[in-house]
């Protein structure tokens, strides 16, 4: 049998088609016994406590104590499909990683189950008062003498690394832990229409719900009203998991703290690659690959797609392409954060002149965009309505646009909300929540999110630009092309706010000075 045909389908351990098994395998008892021979004894010591451990068990309390006496089902997710059997870096569902303090990538089908437990009972519970059981469903490690050591390409051990003991998640995470096989019987214990009530967040794992939506009496035969209530049951639990990251705690916000530190060194290494970048056809991916190259040498990786936009590219919001050249003369729009191996992720963007110099169209649009951001930050306090940080920075881009005469009327008239001519230049709004993603709690109700009052503990970004397209024959000619936004990471404080930032320059001036430094000028 050539390397390309397929092997008997009824070999579990060369069978094609479940992305677990290679097809070429040994398979012999003898080749099984010998590769499970002379190896070394595995460590016998457990791992110490995660420093999340204790904040994902007050989450959990939290969480537990919204829904007394249902199951609360968070899946962690699985692996997702590149091409063929290749699958994607895995990361867990941001709410899983919240409520059990793991990060990074060791976890893929693990589930998290909060069972409810009898009132007053503290019986496996998580403390005094608690209403839930944390479970922690998890594939351990297989041991040496089975098929699963070498043959299974998603868990063996000589395939993906050695996976932890069940033992061991439990010493990191202090939750009970159960064979991940056992799960979809657990989960679908009294489950029933009539039975306990279960909620799952529906979009961590697909398998995870079509399952626990057959046990609930939600399947395909069932009828409408009973989908939708089951439906609408669970988008309740996403809701409040995605309104508990509203207000971090002080592990959330130190996490924060780092992976911003870590994203100003990494602009210090894209400002020092400038020269490589201009002399490189593709340049904008230079500054991408710097980038990235201290993102995983410190963190997990980049919390989202970098942006490295130069030139007119940085009038289209979202460039991610990065296969454009880096000129001098232009300005470079580069809007990147390093994710932590604990999954918080910094959300920086600075716009710099290639040759570390503004020339004076882009002194000028800069120096706007600077004053609505700090238009932003003098609002950006407790007792302040999340949306007001974006009426003020809008209300400064308008005036100074209407001042410009790039307005049909005046800026009042543009600021109100059948007007909005301004935003022709700025569709985006000014700020977005940050944490565990990018744009976090996402799935909080208005009244939490635009409409809600800002509380010491909330981080987001301040982040309002203005862009003049190349081909926009309403800018004036000596601006088209120029895009421009400067975004940091804002702690709210008892008092006012903090600049996580801070610490990368924001005016002119600095950033020229900065620059001027880095590149030996």
């Amino acid at each position: 049998m050539d390397a390309d045909s397929p092997a008997p389908a009824s070999d579990p351990t060369t069978a094609l088609g479940d992305g677990k098994h290679p097809r070429d395998t040994p398979r012999s008892p003898a080749f099984r016994a010998f590769i499970a021979r002379d190896w070394q004894p595995r460590p016998t010591a457990l791992p110490d406590r995660l420093p999340s451990a204790p904040f994902a068990a007050d989450r959990r309390r939290r969480v537990g104590a919204m829904f007394p006496g249902e199951r609360l089902v968070f899946p962690a997710g699985g692996l997702t499909p590149r091409s063929n059997d290749t699958d994607y870096r895995f990361r867990p569902h941001s709410a899983f990683s919240h409520l059990t303090g793991l990060g990074t990538d060791q976890e893929p089908d693990a589930v998290l189950v909060l069972e409810p437990i009898e009132p007053g009972s503290s019986a496996g519970g998580e403390g005094g008062g608690a209403t839930h059981e944390a479970v922690l469903f998890f594939r351990p490690r297989a041991e040496r003498d089975t098929t699963e050591f070498y043959s299974d390409a998603r868990y063996g051990e000589l395939w993906v690394g050695v996976r932890p003991s069940l033992e061991e998640i439990t010493a990191l995470t202090e939750i009970s832990t159960r064979h991940l096989d056992e799960v979809l019987d657990a989960l679908a214990k009294d489950a029933g229409e009539d039975g306990l009530s279960v909620r799952v967040v529906r979009d961590a794992d697909a398998a995870i719900t079509t399952h626990l939506d057959g046990a609930r009496g939600a399947g395909h035969a069932a009828s409408d009203e009973r989908r939708e209530t089951v439906t609408s049951s669970d988008a309740e639990l996403a809701r409040v998991v995605s309104e508990l990251r509203l207000v971090k705690d002080v592990y959330e916000i130190e996490q924060m703290r780092e992976a911003v530190a870590a994203s100003a060194r990494s602009f210090e290494d894209v400002v020092r690659a400038l020269p490589q970048a201009v002399a490189t056809v593709r340049g904008e991916r230079v500054i991408e690959g710097v980038f990235a190259h201290r993102a995983r040498l410190e963190g997990n990786g980049t919390g989202y797609d970098t942006i490295a936009a130069s030139g007119p590219h940085a009038c289209t919001l979202h460039w991610i392409r990065n296969d454009g050249p880096v000129r001098e003369g232009d300005l470079v729009l580069i809007d990147a954060g390093v994710e932590l191996d604990s999954l918080y992720t910094a959300d920086v963007t600075r716009t710099l002149p290639v040759t570390g110099r503004f020339s004076e169209a882009q002194r000028r649009v800069y120096e706007v965009v600077l004053e609505a951001a700090d238009a932003a930050f003098a609002v950006a306090r407790p007792g302040t309505r999340f949306r007001d940080l974006n009426v003020a920075a809008q209300t400064v881009i308008a005036r100074r646009l209407a001042e410009w005469g790039l307005l049909p009327g005046t800026a009042e008239e543009s600021l109100d909300p059948e007007g909005q001519f301004h935003r022709r230049w700025i569709v985006h709004g000014v700020s977005h929540h940050l944490g565990i993603d990018v744009h976090d709690c996402a799935q909080a109700r208005q009244e939490m999110y635009m409409d809600g009052i800002l509380e010491p503990g909330m981080v987001f970004t301040i982040e309002p630009g203005l862009y003049f397209n190349a081909d926009d024959l309403m800018a004036p000619e000596e601006l088209r092309g120029i895009g421009i936004r400067i975004e940091d990471d804002v702690l709210v404080t008892a008092d006012g706010c903090e600049n996580l930032t801070a610490m990368l320059p924001r005016t002119v001036d600095e950033i020229e000075a900065w620059m001027a430094g880095l590149l030996g000028r």
